[in-house]
């Protein structure tokens, strides 16, 4: 019985083939082998991902370094870029959008305070009559015995006014009575100054005589004299309105006398 024999491989029949040809002994791979596709394999392994990988980093490093030149020219490296970013809210048009709204604001707040103010109120002329006829601030109203409104003539008058008090008798006229019209009329024409002179109309003197000169024919003196203007004007209150408290009544009602 014949014993099997072993049947021979690939390999030994290539080295068979070799030895043959006097080539001598020859080692060879088979191509598809199990070694040489781990070594395809490993190479794979090392360069298909990490090559690529590599190349987006890097350009991921020049985005991010030509995008922090543009924000920021003068800074270097990826912390210019988040020095510019933080730069826009202390820039100047950020700063001024910001005023502008507080000042809206601001004046919006204010306008909900604001209140109509009340018209002026006209002027009373009675009422700036009244207060400049009255000498004090105790003065009080009084009719004299008359009838016609008066106020108290001061207890202390200047020397013009008792001049004028003093003269009352001589031209028949009641002092008690007649001296608190006097007072007004006169207070209210001239404030009892000697001096006093209307530059609109000329009128002059404590009686406001129109033209001044009329006075001269009571003395020399009219234009200086309290005693002479007061004389005349007295004349002309008797053969005018008969009584002083008359002459003041057609001053309240006319505006002159």
């Amino acid at each position: 019985m014949l014993a099997e024999r072993p049947q021979a491989s690939d390999d030994d029949s290539l080295t068979s083939v070799a030895d043959l040809a006097g080539m001598g002994p020859v080692r060879t791979t088979p191509v598809g082998s199990r070694s040489a596709r781990k070594k395809k394999r490993g190479l794979l392994r090392r360069t298909g991902i990490a090559v690529p990988a590599a190349c987006l980093a890097l350009l991921l490093v020049v985005v991010v370094w030509g995008a922090a030149k543009v924000m920021n020219p003068k800074g270097t490296g990826a912390s210019s870029l988040f020095q510019s970013i933080d730069g826009l809210g202390n820039s100047g048009s950020v700063a001024l959008l910001v005023q502008e709204r507080e000042t809206l604001i601001a004046m919006t707040a204010a306008s909900k305070t604001l209140s109509v103010a009340a018209k002026p109120a006209s002027a009373n002329l009675a009422q700036i009559l009244a207060a400049e006829h009255s000498n004090t601030a105790t003065s009080t109203q009084t009719t004299g015995g008359t009838g016609v409104t008066t106020t108290a003539p001061p207890a202390d008058p200047t020397a013009a006014e008792q001049t004028g008090k003093d003269m009352l008798a001589s031209f028949g006229f009641s002092t008690a009575t007649q001296w608190p019209c006097l007072y007004d009329l006169w207070q209210r024409e001239s404030g009892w100054n000697v001096y006093a002179e209307n530059a609109a109309s000329g009128a002059y003197g404590i009686p406001q005589s129109l033209p001044g000169d009329k006075m001269a024919a009571a003395g020399a003196d009219w234009q200086t004299d309290a005693a002479t203007q007061i004389s005349w004007g007295l004349g002309y209150i008797k053969s005018t309105y008969g009584t002083p408290c008359a002459a003041w009544q057609n001053e309240l009602n006319a505006g002159y006398y």
